[in-house]
């Protein structure tokens, strides 16, 4: 039987990182609630070495003993664990960096020196907390042996699980899929991909690494995060299930509410077109696409709306052609000549180059009602 793919959400972690986003309280404890009542795998829930403040929520969150394993985010610093374990958070994710870059220009020290540190404390770790994973930061950089030397020795410490981290968004579905191949082969330990967005290829290299054999996956609501954001929870969780065929614990009709509820508390609008979840994303404008889900929804359906609590609608634009309106108003027992026809086809034509926006059925019935 295959192994259903783990989907673990950052979002009050990485996904608090985006510029000018910051969660109180309330917020955190909603989203919270609504992510693993939906069946999320697993929550990052924030950095306690941020601070008291930081902590105390975090303890709230523990506090609320939702059905879903809570995880905190630490640099590999005894400091960062100790505020951790206060929380009495269930995991911990313990993040060192992998890439000679960051290694020698961010932290100035070796491999040597990162090597021992991750020893140091995942066994600390080890001691006060039920489960443990490694973030390998930059790991899209790094030496592929020296990766190899990481897994190898979490193996030996006994890590849960080991995240593999794309930071700077640089790879792409094939240099993914070819090349990590090597890393599951190689680790005694699963792996979880954490995708960026930079280059827009966080969903499309998640599913990669699903196919390369990573058994977990970050994701964040609406894809927030640093930067360009991170893996959207919504497209991977539809994409696993309709275009990988996977099985899928989380409740997909439940997406929609859930990021709706970060947009109002992110004050960050959904796109109209964004993938699952934009208002247009089961709209047909086109005469020829009208015509085709009228025959048949899978002429022009990747899948059905209703797995994700929408449904299909029309409305009528520059392309819709005369054969739509007919179809409307034969569907509401209006005859109207062929001239009057015309007219009422250019008049729906001026007022839609007019409004820049797509006009619905109670539009086009206003505009009727006016030419009668």
């Amino acid at each position: 039987m295959e192994q259903r793919v783990l989907l673990c959400d950052t979002t009050l972690r990485d996904g608090e990182q985006a510029p000018g986003v910051a969660f109180g309280l309330p917020e955190k404890e909603k989203i919270a609630r609504a992510l693993a009542d939906a069946g999320i795998d697993e929550l990052e829930v924030g950095v306690p070495a941020m601070g008291k403040a930081e902590t105390r929520i975090i303890s709230k969150l523990v506090a609320l003993h939702l059905p879903v394993r809570l995880i905190t985010w630490n640099r590999a610093v005894l400091s960062d664990l100790q505020a951790s374990y206060r929380t009495r958070v269930e995991g911990v994710g313990i993040s060192i960096p992998t890439s000679d870059q960051q290694i020698k220009h961010k932290i100035k020290k070796n491999r040597a020196w990162v090597l021992e540190q991750m020893g140091h404390c995942v066994h600390n770790a080890k001691k006060e907390v039920g489960y443990l994973v490694l973030g390998l930061e930059d790991a899209s950089r790094a030496d592929p042996a020296f990766l190899a030397e990481i897994l190898a020795e979490a193996q030996k410490l006994g890590v849960d699980r080991v995240r593999f981290a794309d930071t700077l968004g640089i790879l792409d579905p094939l240099k993914v899929f070819f090349t990590r191949q090597d890393l599951v082969k190689i680790s005694g330990v699963p792996l979880e991909f954490h995708a960026h967005n930079d280059f827009g290829m966080a969903t499309a290299n998640s599913l990669a690494a699903v196919q390369a054999g990573f058994q977990a996956l970050s994701v964040t609501v609406g894809g927030l995060g640093e930067r360009t954001g991170n893996a959207p929870l919504e497209e991977v969780a539809v994409a696993l299930k309709y275009c990988l065929n996977q099985s899928v614990r989380f409740d997909l009709k439940r997406l929609n509410s859930i990021c709706s509820m970060v947009s109002l508390a992110t004050d960050r609008l959904i796109p109209r077109a964004k993938p699952v979840i934009g208002e247009d994303v089961f709209t047909h404008t086109s005469s020829i696409h009208i015509d085709g889900i009228q025959k048949d929804f899978a002429n022009y359906q990747t899948f059905p709306p209703e797995s994700v609590g929408r449904q299909h609608s029309t409305s009528f634009g520059k392309y819709s052609g005369i054969k739509t309106i007919l179809r409307l108003l034969k569907s509401k027992g209006i005859d109207f000549d062929q001239e009057t026809m015309d007219k009422l086809f250019i008049t729906i034509l001026h007022q839609t180059q007019r409004r820049k926006k797509p006009m619905n059925e109670d539009d086009i019935m206003r505009i009727v009602g006016d030419a009668c």
